[in-house]
């Protein structure tokens, strides 16, 4: 079972669709104005659509052809928005009890927020008004005011934009730990990419108000499907290639001078230009000593920059016989150190035929519409 979405608008201009599996965390990644916050906002039944079905484990939220749209107060979900949107009249127990308009008003209504607040980790400001909480603080509220409908799909948009590093981390461990206590179906709308791999495991990239590509998080991480995608993941080392088709020979890519062998399909087309991407940690350093297999795909370079991050080193290296292209390397600072990488300096790599990763031709699809995308 899963949360399925056809979505298909002229303004905002959306034309989406995607299978969401049910009970794990599912990141919407991608540029501001690409219309993830339309998405997450068609879900909740806020944007209705020229053309939308939102069906939730076999049950229709919303259908266009049957003219079905259930209001948004009859959807089982739960919604934290990026600035919270906390009722400023209300107290922190206030803002909490209107989500439980379905109990009884008194202590069953009381009792029910506080275990909500508790569950949030924002117990013991139930009296406090908006104004005299912080970010993290305003952001437990909104979770914990969202949580107490008992959703089946919690949606959460840039709900973390707004605080400061120190509290988002601790925010980070707390939504994880709900979500294993829960197991509700997570939705989040980010534009960082960090934030999604480490709260998510389902990756929806969003461009244009298309699916660029969906997946479980490691495979749409390693193995884009397309250029567009592979940039959106902000790989830096993409190139050209022309697709080899020897008579006898098996399919490889012709780079400059090399031959690259890759264990990934080649997309069908007779011949000519490709793009192809190699994630920076993938690019290997080869020992002097190693004796070099025809997939590891061995390229003689010279070092052109050397930048250190922390523990981690950037290394930019100039390729034999291909003018103008710096390929980017990274590597734990202490092998650089350890194998003397510097400016200057020769040294081989390989491209190991696993790592290099064909990207499908670029499609262009016109916007069905001249208006840009409203929301994130």
């Amino acid at each position: 079972m899963s949360l399925i979405l056809q979505l298909q608008h002229h303004a905002p201009s959306l034309d989406f669709r995607a299978e969401i599996p049910l009970g794990v965390i599912t990141a919407l990644v991608g540029p501001s104005g690409s219309g993830k916050t339309s998405i997450l906002r068609a879900i909740a039944g806020l944007l209705r659509l020229k053309h939308e079905v939102v069906r939730v484990a076999g049950e229709a939220w919303s259908d266009s052809s049957r003219k079905l749209h259930r209001p948004t107060r009859l959807r089982s979900l739960g919604l934290v928005t990026q600035h919270y949107a906390l009722f400023p009249h209300l107290t922190v127990q206030g803002n909490v009890e209107i989500a439980l308009a379905h109990l009884a008003a008194g202590p069953v209504r009381s009792a029910a927020a506080q275990h909500y607040l508790a569950l949030a980790h924002i117990a013991g400001l139930e009296a406090r008004f908006p104004r005299e909480l912080s970010g993290g603080q305003k952001q437990r509220v909104a979770l914990a005011r969202a949580l107490a409908r008992e959703p089946q799909v919690l949606l959460l948009d840039e709900p973390f934009s707004a605080v400061d590093r120190s509290t988002r981390k601790r925010l980070y461990v707390e939504l994880r730990r709900l979500h294993q206590r829960l197991g509700a179906t997570v939705v989040l709308v980010t534009h960082d990419l960090d934030e999604a791999a480490q709260l998510a495991s389902h990756l929806i990239l969003v461009r244009y108000g298309r699916c660029l590509q969906a997946g479980p998080m490691h495979e749409v991480l390693a193995h884009p499907c397309s250029e567009d995608a592979a940039r959106l993941l902000d790989i830096a080392n993409i190139f050209e290639a022309e697709v080899s088709m020897a008579p006898g020979a098996e399919d490889a890519l012709r780079w400059g001078p090399y031959c690259l062998r890759t264990s990934h399909a080649i997309p069908a087309q007779a011949s000519g230009p490709i793009k192809f991407a190699v994630l920076p940690h993938n690019v290997r350093l080869g020992r002097p000593d190693r004796v070099w297999d025809r997939l590891d795909n061995p390229i003689p370079c010279v070092v052109d920059e050397v930048l250190t991050l922390g523990s981690e080193a950037l290394v930019f290296v100039k390729p034999a016989g291909l003018a103008g292209v710096r390929l980017q390397m990274q590597m734990p600072e202490r092998v650089l150190r350890r194998y003397a990488v510097t400016e200057g300096s020769a040294l081989t790599v390989c491209l190991r035929a696993s790592d290099v990763i064909p990207l499908g031709m670029i499609t262009r699809v016109p916007a069905l519409s001249a208006e840009p995308v409203r929301g994130e």
